[in-house]
Order: structure tokens, then sequence, then C-alpha cells
């Protein structure tokens, strides 16, 4: 029986299938599945297949990203499922469009390994596990939607879009530490800090101000960006909750 933690990529391009799951390969000992479009990728969901996390093309013949996104939200046994979106750098409102529909984040083609390792990190144990104390940190969301004057919708928009800069921030970040412009990199971390404060997250917070000062471990940088990525993901699962029992 394999034991291995679960990975769907959906991509109708080959070249760019392959490319994607051999960065998640080189990320942990996944087992990584494929399916050549969306139709396929429902076929085999509808089956039984239980992913740990789905990586998606957004444009694909027989069945979208944005279609194969609806389907999972809708189906109660799928929609805790992280659907990570494959897009192209031209697809930013598309992509937001699909942030509200419950989408986990983005990669943008071509890839960056440092950001596909972000969405992987909460499975690989470089962030606290589900639970543990510093992730369990979060204020009520409905103090925070009292707080701020808006609705769960509105939050959980806000929550994807955190999560959107968290994981897109990992390479920028990784970049700037790399070059020893190690200022730089502190105020991308300072702003990420500031929207977990503004969101009610302040495991994440707190983890962001734990970084020692002086020279940034990229290790420890990587571990705190997936934690607050995780983070955001279940705060949107609890506001959704509230949705659902409304």
């Amino acid at each position: 029986m394999n034991s291995k933690t679960k990975v769907l990529v959906v991509d109708d391009d080959v070249v760019s299938r392959m490319v994607l799951m051999h960065m998640i390969d080189a990320c942990g000992a996944f087992d990584i599945l494929e399916a050549e479009d969306g139709a396929d990728a429902w076929e085999q969901l509808e089956g039984g297949l239980r992913p740990a996390i789905l990586f998606c093309d957004l444009r694909m013949p027989r069945l979208s990203g944005m279609e194969l996104l609806a389907l999972v939200k809708a189906d109660a046994l799928l929609s805790g499922v992280p659907f990570v979106l494959v897009s192209s750098a031209s697809e930013h409102a598309t992509v937001e469009q699909a942030l509200g529909l419950g989408a986990a984040g983005y990669v943008v083609k071509p890839f960056d390994a440092p950001q596909v390792r972000t969405h992987l990190a909460p499975l690989m144990n470089l962030a606290p596990a589900a639970g543990s104390s510093a992730d369990a940190q979060a204020d009520n969301p409905r103090a925070t939607m009292a707080r701020l004057g808006i609705d769960a919708e509105r939050l959980v928009v806000y929550l994807g879009g955190l999560h959107s800069q968290v994981t897109a921030a990992g390479a920028e970040i990784a970049a700037l530490v790399k070059l020893g412009l190690h200022g730089d990199a502190r105020q991308r971390l300072e702003r990420l800090q500031t929207g977990c404060t503004t969101l009610g997250l302040r495991g994440a917070a707190d983890a962001f101000l734990s970084l020692p000062p002086g020279a940034l471990d990229p290790a420890r940088v990587e571990a705190v960006l997936a934690l607050a990525a995780a983070a955001a993901l279940r705060q949107s699962a609890a506001v959704r909750h509230l949705q659902g029992a409304a």
C-alpha cells in the first residue's frame, strides 16, 4: 500500500505537466498523479482519488480549471482539498475570481521552484502541523469581520489574497536573501506580517515576529511563509464553515 502523500497535477500541456511534476518530486517523497485535462481529473476524483493538494491549469479543453474548481468546491467530499491554479501572468483577473471561489492560490508559468515548494510546505513538516499552538492562534472569524466591517464572503476573498501574496513572495524573498539584501527581504516579510495581523492570524503574525535580527535563515523564512499560507487556508475553511452553518 502506497502511504505517500498524493498530489494531483492537471494540465493538457504535456511539457508543463512534466516540468511541474519534476519540481514537486524534487520537494519530497510524494505520490504524484497526473490528469491530461479537467475532465480526466474529475473522472479520477469521482472514482475515489483523494489528493492532499491539486495543481490545475486554468485553460484546458473539455473542462477548464475554473469549471473543475467549481465542481470540486461543490462536492462535500472534495471541497477541503487545496486547489492551486496554474496560470500565465496575463490571467490575473481570472485568478482573482478563482481565489474568491475558493482556490487556495496559484503558480505562474514558467514555474518557479520556491513558489511551488511553498504550496507543498504544509505537507512536508516545514511548518507546524495543523492544530499546533502557533498555527491555531487565530481570532474568531466573526470578530475579524466585525472589526473590519466586512461580511464572510469578503473575508474569504481577503484571506485568499493574503495566501496568494505569501506564496508569491517566497521566490522574491529567497532571491533577496541570496543577494544579501536582508533589509529588503525584511520589508516584504513585515508587510506580510501586517496582513496576518489585520486578518486575525495571530499565530502566523507572531511567527514573522519571531525571526531573529540580522541575516535571515532561508529555511526558517520558508517555514514561516508555509505556516502563514496554511493559516490563511485554515481560516478560510473556518469562515466557509460559518457560512454553511448560517
